[in-house]
């Protein structure tokens, strides 16, 4: 470890050390599996009984074999978890407990003055993984490139049942009340004032607490905002067709959403209706896993389906590996149930926010829309490549665009 990274590694010890009888306590973490789980983990992909081959040569019946087996075969033998622990391991990682449950996140100081406070929030079926490249150029701007009056202090926490957070033992844990715990954890790491920021279920929470709008709360940034007005999302559910009067880019905004309703979320309704009967599957086969996640890898990054080109293997697989190892397979489905609300369907937004349109995200918001939602919406931009896992695909891009879309509320 070089002395720059173990000074930021005692100043983040230093500036959240309580004692350890505290129920405030933030505890260091280091991520550590056992061999034996390893062991285990490639028995099981070994001993795989695979389904037939689909019937059709595209991937409308979902995940493709080939390239399924393809993965796992490289899962089985070559892919190395050990390598993947070491990356979350180079970081300041913590856990503490909120609302009686424990919260693991990451949390990484910039060595810049002034540096804007920034908690965010990955989605499903990613995790921290999602957000790991954009770290540096975000804390460190003039090492890549970039400003030092731009620079980030970074909250990187686990959802509830995600990851290293503990698994909830009981219902309840929706949305609202991670908005309130991501609030508490700002304020109990001494942030007097901050930013949110998320993806997929992370815009989710990022909406949330802008609704909530504790003091603390400057502005939010969303890459999968909530815009669709109330007389669309009417039409959207009763499968009709657009209505007239759309502009080209509400035209397309409809059709992207059309689509999904209709031929891309049966994902969501297994998970929002049957999470446990959905577990017993994806906690006792690997492979099972592999294809769940596989599947939206391909639908949602953008790359034409082949999310190789978007990602690359082991980064896939140390997402998958992370929630196998974890088991949280089903207590990450289980928010799905918990969330009462279309997590498309306009917000009511008043505090400042920012968005960025990918090309390959589930939609992409036409600005009409979004100023219907977001009132004080402060950057909007709309951006020629990346998907879903926006920070993930295209780190560069995404570094850009936060550091314009907060430039402002510094």
């Amino acid at each position: 470890m070089t002395f720059r990274r173990r000074f930021i590694v005692l100043l983040a010890l230093a500036a959240t050390a309580v004692h350890a009888n505290d129920k405030d306590a933030i505890r260091p973490f280091r991520v550590q599996v056992p061999q034996k789980a390893l062991v285990e983990l490639r028995q099981r992909i070994a001993a795989t009984r695979w389904p037939p081959r689909e019937t059709v040569t595209d991937r409308s019946q979902g995940a493709q074999l080939d390239k399924i087996q393809a993965l796992v075969r490289y899962w089985g033998s070559g892919y190395d978890w050990r390598k993947a622990e070491a990356k979350l391991n180079a970081l300041p990682q913590f856990i503490t407990n909120i609302d009686g449950l424990d919260i693991h996140f990451i949390h990484v100081r910039s060595r810049h003055p002034n540096a804007l406070p920034l908690i965010m929030t990955h989605g499903w079926p990613g995790s921290v993984f999602e957000l790991l490249k954009i770290i540096g150029p975000l804390t460190d701007p003039p090492a890549h490139g970039g400003r030092a009056e731009d620079a980030f202090d970074l909250v990187l926490p686990s959802m509830p049942g995600y990851g290293f957070s503990g698994r909830p033992q009981g219902a309840g844990w929706n949305p609202d009340r991670t908005a309130r715990a991501w609030d508490t954890l700002m304020r109990r790491l001494g942030y007097e004032r901050y930013v949110a920021q998320g993806g997929d279920w992370g815009s989710v929470i990022a909406d949330v607490m802008a609704r909530q709008a504790p003091p603390r709360l400057l502005g939010i940034h969303v890459n999968m905002p909530a815009t669709v007005p109330p007389e669309i999302a009417q039409v959207l559910a009763s499968g009709g067709p657009a209505p007239a009067g759309l502009s080209p880019e509400e035209k397309i905004a409809f059709e992207g959403m059309d689509a999904l309703y209709k031929k891309g979320s049966g994902y969501a309704l297994m998970m929002v209706t049957r999470p446990q009967t959905l577990g017993y599957s994806l906690s006792d086969s690997p492979v099972g896993l592999a294809a769940w996640f596989y599947d939206k890898f391909a639908d949602w990054t953008y790359s034409g389906g082949e999310p190789e080109k978007a990602l690359t293997r082991d980064e896939m697989l140390d997402d998958i590996t992370l929630y196998w190892v974890t088991n949280t397979a089903v207590s990450s489905s289980q928010l799905y149930l918990e969330n009462g609300e279309n997590n498309f369907n306009a917000v009511d937004i008043s505090i400042p926010a920012a968005i960025t349109v990918f090309p390959g995200e589930i939609y992409q918001t036409p600005r009409s829309w979004a100023d219907r939602a977001y009132h004080q919406l402060i950057y909007f931009n709309e951006v020629d490549r990346g998907g879903h896992f926006a920070a993930w695909e295209e780190p560069d891009l995404f570094t850009h665009e936060l550091r314009a879309a907060f430039r402002s509320l510094r």
